[in-house]
């Protein structure tokens, strides 16, 4: 039996830094207004063993998996290059290889600034359709919601253009959310700004 919302649930592994911010607050967005249900490690305040258990737990409970590589560059205060994204791709396709009938279900997509600039620094991903954002919100918005169309096979997704305006609506909207709630719109923990995403979708859609 696959765990509840499994079919649901789309695991998000990214950059969490602010530069990315946009990408990942646009994303997440559209991930639920598809219909899913966005997951990452950014759910639980854990650390050392705790984290890996709990991502590969949350891995395990997502069919879905979006994989961003386009964090490349060193890290400013190490100068050393970031690896977790690089790492739970890999959690993935091994849980989508080795694991249950469930698990052999995963599907996956891997984004990246350039279309094939993986080549470069991860030739083993040769072959995949890796699908490029462009450092573009809406590019990575729309490239998600293809995805979801064509892995899912749901008929009653709404198109692109028509979830980026319900994007700028959610973005309208939020500072009042956020006033209402008692909340800071810059400073939302993951559990937060999706609380805020499904409220006020709820909202929009309703009219």
């Amino acid at each position: 039996m696959p765990a509840p919302g499994y079919n649901d649930n789309v695991f998000i592994n990214c950059p969490f830094d602010d530069h990315f911010r946009r990408i990942f607050d646009a994303i997440v967005f559209t991930i639920y207004d598809c219909g899913f249900v966005a997951r990452c490690s950014l759910e639980e305040d854990a650390t050392g063993e705790a984290r890996l258990t709990k991502i590969m737990d949350i891995v395990s409970e997502c069919k879905y998996g979006l994989h961003d590589i386009s964090r490349t560059d060193s890290d400013p205060q190490t100068n050393l290059p970031r690896f977790n994204m690089p790492f739970e791709l890999g959690l993935f396709v091994g849980a989508r290889k080795f694991g249950n009938k469930d698990q052999k279900s995963k599907k996956f997509l891997i984004l990246d600034t350039e279309r094939y600039r993986f080549q470069q620094f991860i030739s083993d991903l040769s072959g995949f359709d890796i699908k490029e954002h462009r450092n573009d919100p809406m590019i990575a918005s729309a490239a998600v919601r293809n995805w979801l169309v064509t892995s899912s096979r749901r008929k009653l997704i709404p198109g692109s253009a028509n979830i980026w305006n319900h994007y700028q609506e959610f973005l309208r909207r939020l500072p009042e959310y956020c006033r209402v709630h008692r909340l800071d719109p810059a400073t939302l923990v993951f559990i937060e700004y999706s609380y805020a995403v499904t409220d006020i979708l709820e909202e929009i859609e309703s009219g």
